[in-house]
């Protein structure tokens, strides 16, 4: 071979692999762009975790007019002839742009959707959803379907607007339609959920949901990662313990937290148990030694070094010391 016909070989292949290589990036621009865009909070799309399953990882940020009051994680199952959806957000603004992503993966219909608890940051985009697919059935705890259709879903309907200084206007209840409970089998178009329900934990409505086909569990807040939640007044510590714990007794493939990364139980469960554990024991020593709970929050402090870059944190560890001392106190009765 002449050198010039070695040239133009050795250029022709640079040129098929420029081509490969342009074809590649522009198949992975649409990903990037399209993703929902929040500006500095970020970008958000649906990612597959599992066998016919997504999530939606949301922001660790509390909510507020950047975010819509998104922040938690939608879960996406898709069946045959239709969609599943977990949990899908925080206002009517919110679910509307979840549906965008969720055409992404899928066009068929939503069949059903599952709310894991009365905390409206999971609830509240129901709206969209029924808007677009009137005959979608939502599934709830009774105690949630109750709540959300008194006074506490008036006041997760306010509490969205103030902190989102007015930009989930629009959004109005709408609860569950359908009871669940512990034990509870779900068929949606051939998936099978098994509804886990052991409460109080981190609500007094609160439903974990197993796909049985992918072995996948949504666990609803009663787990975290990097991020502390609250636990408000029909809430147990105690009972959050006991919800994790049967929760690894599952044996699952992959646990979706209600805020953080999805994983295996040794990211999505441990951390949060471990934490929940460890303010229980030092809140039962300092109990026995007969100290107050800011006495015990500051003798202990130094004892959370992991936990302190978690979102949240500074300004829930006095809370949940505090919530912890009461219900020892109280069980100590």
């Amino acid at each position: 071979m002449s050198n010039i016909m070695l040239k133009n070989a050795i250029l022709r292949r640079h040129a098929i692999k420029s081509g490969m290589l342009m074809s590649l990036y522009l198949l992975l621009i649409p990903a990037i762009s399209f993703a929902w865009d929040l500006g500095k909070v970020g970008s958000f799309q649906f990612e597959q975790v599992n066998n016919n399953v997504y999530v939606m990882h949301g922001p660790l940020s509390e909510p507020g007019p950047d975010n819509l009051g998104f922040m938690n994680n939608p879960g996406l199952i898709v069946s045959q002839n239709g969609l599943i959806i977990i949990d899908p957000g925080s206002a009517y603004q919110v679910g509307l742009q979840v549906l965008k992503e969720i055409k992404k993966i899928s066009d068929k219909p939503v069949l059903a959707v599952f709310n894991t608890h009365i905390h409206g940051d999971h609830w509240l985009a129901n709206q969209a959803i029924k808007e677009y697919y009137p005959k979608v059935k939502i599934y709830g705890h009774p105690a949630m379907i109750e709540q959300a259709n008194g006074q506490q879903g008036l006041i997760w309907i306010d509490l969205m607007m103030r902190l989102t200084e007015g930009k989930t206007r629009a959004t109005k209840v709408v609860a569950p339609d359908i009871a669940v409970q512990q034990s509870s089998l779900i068929e949606v178009d051939g998936q099978q959920f098994r509804i886990h329900s052991m409460i109080p934990a981190h609500t007094n409505t609160d439903i974990m949901i197993e796909h049985v086909p992918s072995k996948t569990l949504f666990l609803g807040d009663n787990s975290f990662y990097h991020r502390m939640g609250r636990f408000d007044e029909s809430s147990s510590m105690l009972g959050n313990i006991k919800t994790l714990e049967y929760a690894l007794n599952l044996n699952m493939d992959v646990y979706v937290p209600g805020h953080g990364q999805t994983g295996k139980a040794d990211t999505a469960i441990a951390p949060f148990l471990e934490y929940l554990k460890k303010v229980q024991a030092v809140v039962q020593l300092g109990f026995d030694d007969e100290l107050q709970d800011f006495e015990i929050k500051e003798k202990v402090l130094n004892q959370f070094a992991d936990y302190q870059s978690w979102h949240g944190f500074d300004t829930n560890f006095g809370k949940h010391i505090n919530k912890m001392y009461l219900e020892i106190e109280n069980s100590s009765w």
